[in-house]
C-alpha cells in the first residue's frame, strides 16, 4: 500500500506529464501562460477587475467614492434600495471578462469557473465567511437538461470550496420556465421571474435562520436576484448577500445578453 509521501509523489508527476501534454494556455487567446486556469498579461490587462470605490448594494464602480453616500451606496441604490442586503461582483461584464462568462455559459468552457470563481471570493471575502451558506441561482429542469450543467452551480461551488464553506445547490428551485428576458424591460423582467422561484421544501430547515450568498454569473437589473431573494427571505434566512462573476457597467432600461 502506498503512503501519503508516496502518493503526492504521484500525482507530482502525473501533473508534470500532463504539463508537457496539454501546456498551460490563457483561457481566453490561448497563448502560454505558468499554470492552468490563468490569463496572460495581454488579456488580463482588458479585464476591469472591480475594486473599491463601488457601490455596496448593486457592485457596480463609481468613479469616486464621492459618489457614494453614508451606508456607501450609489444615487440609485439610495433611492430604490435592493431587496438583498450586499452585493459583490468579480469584473465589470466587458470585453474578456464577457466572452469568459459567456463562454462558461453557452460554449461548454466550465474551466473558467476556477478562475471566475477565485476573483468572485477575492472582492467579496467579507461576505463569503463565518458560516454563510452558498446557494447557487438555479435553471428550470428543461433548460438544465439542454445544457447539462448550472454554471450558477459550477461557481457556487467554487466559491464554497475556496471560501471553506458549506454549499446547498438545491436550496432553489426554479418553478417554471421563464422566457428569454434579452430584450424585456427592467419591469418586464421583474414581472416574469416574480414567481418563479421557491426554496424546495426539503431544504427549508437548512435555509431558515443562515446567512446565504447568492451565487449567479452576472447582474443586470437584478430581477431574477430578487425574485431569488424573496423567496430565501420568505423561508427564514436571516441575511442574503449577492456574489456575481460579472455586473453591467450601467444599468439601462433594455439590457443585452442576459436574463440576470
Amino acid at each position: 500500500m502506498l503512503g501519503a509521501r508516496a502518493v503526492a509523489q504521484l500525482c507530482a508527476l502525473g501533473q508534470m506529464g500532463l504539463g508537457v501534454l496539454y501546456p498551460p494556455a490563457c483561457l481566453h487567446c490561448g497563448a502560454d501562460v505558468a499554470q492552468h486556469g490563468l490569463l496572460c498579461a495581454a488579456c488580463f490587462a482588458h479585464v476591469r477587475v472591480v475594486v473599491a470605490p463601488f457601490c455596496k448594494a448593486c457592485a457596480v464602480p463609481q468613479v469616486s467614492a464621492a459618489m457614494l453616500g453614508v451606508n456607501d451606496l450609489c444615487p440609485a441604490c439610495e433611492r430604490h434600495p435592493p431587496v438583498w442586503g450586499q452585493a459583490r461582483a468579480a469584473f465589470v461584464y466587458e470585453s474578456v471578462a464577457r466572452e469568459l462568462i459567456l463562454k462558461l455559459k453557452y460554449a461548454d468552457q466550465t474551466e473558467n469557473t476556477s478562475f471566475l470563481a477565485q476573483q468572485m471570493v477575492r472582492i467579496g471575502q467579507d461576505i463569503v465567511c463565518g458560516d454563510a451558506l452558498v446557494v447557487p441561482v438555479p435553471v428550470h429542469r428543461w433548460r438544465l437538461f439542454r445544457r447539462r450543467y448550472n454554471q450558477a452551480a459550477l461557481l457556487a461551488h467554487s466559491v464554497a470550496k475556496l471560501g471553506g464553506l458549506h454549499c446547498l445547490p438545491d436550496a432553489l428551485v426554479r418553478v417554471r420556465s421563464t422566457v428569454p428576458l434579452a430584450s424585456f424591460s427592467r419591469q418586464a423582467r421583474r414581472d416574469e421571474v416574480a414567481q418563479a422561484m421557491s426554496v424546495r421544501r426539503t431544504r427549508a430547515h437548512r435555509v431558515r435562520g443562515r446567512d446565504i450568498v447568492l451565487v449567479d454569473d452576472l447582474l443586470t437589473t437584478g430581477a431574477t436576484a430578487t425574485a431569488c431573494t424573496n423567496a430565501l427571505l420568505q423561508a427564514g434566512a436571516r441575511s442574503v448577500s449577492l456574489l456575481v462573476a460579472g455586473v453591467v457597467p450601467a444599468r439601462p432600461e433594455v439590457d443585452i445578453d442576459q436574463p440576470g
